[in-house]
């Protein structure tokens, strides 16, 4: 399995409460690990007994090595296309309350970080790309090995030449592309995540349906989203009908916010190797 796109170090703090403006607070623990789209879903990926690749940019900056060390120790096959680049990799400061799980975010993401080096052809069953780096996600889309998924988490100026190469849109609630808007894009399957509610599904032939969201007491929400991707690619590659994709996906995120920590949940989700 291929995951192409953004890493960063996640600096995580867990309190009692969301700071508010100006407010200072202690927390009641303190985490780092690799973070981003793409990455998040390549560690679910390989908790779940994938073999996963993640191809993205992290250079030789020593804070790389923080992210470098925790894919290492969760079984993600690292490929940094920029592995001489001395600039330091996005980082991301993360909050999460206690009592609900719920955080804010605040991260650079790809930024202004551009680079230019020949993406490796690699052998996957499916690829996954969350178009943080434009001229990554269409070069391995346009390979066209593999069905492709996409993290649809916001709109991207590369999205216009990136839609029709892509098999399954994986949405969030705040994409701003309608679903019949997508397959007329050529993308013959989308499907929107919202939370708690179900996530609604449709494809281009005309099918479509919902399926509902496990109901759990959510500790920690941060990165729920891209282990739901990470789950729904892997689900993806063992060629089941596509509420059966969702539904896997959303038992495995389900699992991920029961527990505390960036990491803490993959060993919880290494069981699930079967749809």
């Amino acid at each position: 399995m291929l995951l192409a796109g953004l890493c960063t170090v996640d600096l995580v703090q867990r309190v009692e409460e969301l700071p508010a403006p100006g407010e200072k607070v202690q927390s009641l623990q303190v985490d780092v690990a690799a973070g981003g789209p793409a990455t998040n879903a390549a560690v679910t990926a390989a908790a779940l007994g994938a073999e996963a690749t993640l191809l993205t940019v992290l250079g030789a900056h020593p804070l790389a090595a923080l992210a470098r060390a925790d894919l290492e120790a969760h079984g993600v096959r690292l490929i940094d296309l920029a592995p001489e680049l001395p600039d330091p990799p996005p980082v991301s400061a993360a909050t999460v309350r206690a009592r609900d799980g719920e955080r804010t975010v605040v991260s650079r993401n790809a930024g202004g970080r551009h680079f230019h080096v020949k993406v490796p052809v690699l052998a996957a069953d499916v690829i996954l790309v969350d178009g943080h780096y434009p001229e990554l996600a269409l070069a391995v889309a346009r390979e066209k090995k593999a069905p492709v998924v996409l993290d649809a988490g916001s709109w991207k100026p590369v999205l216009d030449e990136l839609l029709p190469l892509v098999d399954v849109a994986a949405c969030s609630a705040h994409f701003t592309a309608s679903a019949p808007g997508l397959h007329q894009r050529g993308v013959p399957t989308v499907m929107t995540t919202a939370g708690p509610d179900p996530v609604r599904w449709s494809t281009a032939d005309g099918g479509s349906g919902e399926v509902p969201v496990p109901a759990v007491h959510a500790r920690d929400t941060l990165g729920a989203g891209d282990v739901w991707h990470g789950a729904l690619a892997v689900a993806v590659a063992r060629e089941r009908t596509v509420p059966d994709w969702i539904r896997f996906a959303n038992e495995v995120a389900a699992e991920r916010v029961r527990h505390v920590g960036p990491r803490s949940w993959t060993t919880a989700i290494a069981g699930r190797n079967r749809t």
